[in-house]
């Protein structure tokens, strides 16, 4: 099901108040930004068109009474509710004759919620799905190819995201096309012409990550040498993206932090800071709420980092495209290999569909390459490998020892990427190191 076209926006200084409310509002279709202070929703009404403000009262600093009135008078169409864990009469109706329409008190439960955002929403917000003539599937966007449900979706959350600076982050196992989506929001959006920057936070050693990322002076250092601008600054007025941000170390951690809250970076050895602006989209195939429950990521950061939640879907969840991704790889490698008209047989597709992808489309793209260098003037099952095949019966032994079962299927995707490890482990999910060990 699509997102109903209604931007909501949640403020309250609780990290799990926003996680719950969030989530509540994401079983009733609606996409929903998060911001932990009042400075921080102001900054995206700026920039993006919000449809209905849910905002806690009793925040430190600045209250949520000061952004409704603000809110009232600098963005006087857009419906405001408000949710309190400290409830008055005069409370409420100080509240009411600012502007507000609905008043709930914690803790609520769904259908309140649900009740409130409905009363509070305008009326066509809530028809505009329903009045939106039937539009064909894009096949192809920014690179992202596919016409299924979770695509669309997909497709449909860039949509919303591409022309603010709202700080994103893209969750999604390895090989769904975190980085392809990146760069769709940045590509397609306001700030395309701005520079888009990709960092892979896992492939910097950790000791020059933080150099890296933020630059230096000279001399604060050993080897700095030369003052040298980082990767923020060389993104300025554009898009950062930090790929597998979930390996920067705590140190890294604290100063992109600072980055969200005061948007301003300072180079290693260099008192004064910088004001810059630049969007942040980061990304990760790991558990973030895990690592910040083992003290491995910051809570604060988590939070921060996920005003907007993007999750890439697996390819065993929308197995409709696979043809259209196959046919896609297809036409793309084709001229590399001078074969302008090799082409799938329909058992060929037909084999690719059935497969489940651990590697997902990264893995999809491997064989499809394979398969072109190994064929002539059609791609048939004969060019495919067999681990897409039904196995036979012994290979579904259960008299198998774990140690077996894990080597033939290391083999197995190994074969898969032409005995590439870093794709290999990519795909298993574990370091290189790992890796060789095994192999050995």
């Amino acid at each position: 099901m699509m997102l109903k076209k209604a931007n909501i926006l949640i403020v309250d200084d609780d990290y799990d108040m926003l996680e719950l409310i969030q989530r509540q509002l994401q079983e009733q279709n609606f996409h929903s930004y998060k911001a932990a202070s009042v400075v921080e929703a102001i900054d995206i009404l700026k920039f993006n068109a919000i449809d209905l403000l849910i905002t806690d009262l009793q925040m430190p600093g600045i209250g949520g009474m000061e952004l409704i009135k603000y809110v009232e008078e600098h963005f006087p169409k857009v419906p405001k509710l408000v949710i309190t864990g400290y409830p008055s009469i005069d409370g409420a109706l100080k509240v009411m004759k600012s502007g507000a329409l609905d008043y709930i008190v914690k803790p609520f439960t769904v259908e309140e919620l649900k009740h409130s955002v409905e009363k509070s929403l305008p009326k066509r917000t809530q028809n505009s799905e329903s009045k939106t003539p039937p539009t064909n599937k894009p096949t192809v966007y920014a690179g992202i190819v596919g016409n299924s449900e979770k695509i669309e979706k997909l497709i449909d959350l860039i949509e919303r995201v591409k022309n603010n600076r709202a700080t994103v982050l893209i969750q999604g196992e390895s090989g769904t096309g975190k980085e392809l989506v990146a760069r769709a929001i940045h590509y397609k959006g306001s700030f395309a012409a701005n520079p888009f920057i990709a960092v892979n936070c896992g492939a910097i050693p950790e000791e020059l990550l933080e150099a890296e990322l933020f630059g230096y002076k000279k001399g604060a250092f050993t080897g700095a040498n030369e003052n040298r601008e980082g990767f923020f600054q060389a993104a300025a007025g554009g898009t950062i993206f930090l790929d597998e941000i979930g390996t920067a170390p705590l140190t890294v951690q604290t100063r992109l932090l600072r980055v969200l809250q005061e948007k301003e970076v300072r180079r290693i050895g260099e008192q004064k800071a910088r004001k810059i602006e630049v969007r942040i989209v980061a990304a990760t195939n790991g558990d973030l709420q895990q690592m910040v429950k083992k003290g491995s990521f910051r809570k604060d950061l988590y939070y921060r980092l996920n005003v907007v939640n993007i999750e890439t879907p697996p390819l065993r969840e929308h197995k409709s495209d696979i043809s259209l991704l196959a046919k896609n790889f297809l036409r793309k490698y084709a001229g590399e290999y001078a074969k302008p008209k090799i082409e799938f047989t329909n058992k060929a597709l037909e084999m690719l569909e059935r497969y489940n992808w651990p590697g997902n489309v990264r893995e999809l793209e491997n064989v499809v390459q394979r398969a072109i260098i190994m064929s002539e003037n059609k791609i048939d099952i004969e060019q495919l490998p067999d681990f897409l095949k039904y196995p036979s019966p012994k290979l579904t032994s259960t008299s198998k020892s774990l140690q077996q079962v894990e080597k033939e299927h290391i083999l197995k995707i190994m074969a898969s990427v032409d005995n590439n490890k870093t794709k290999a482990a990519e795909i298993l999910q574990i370091d290189r190191k790992t890796l060789r060990k095994k192999l050995k």
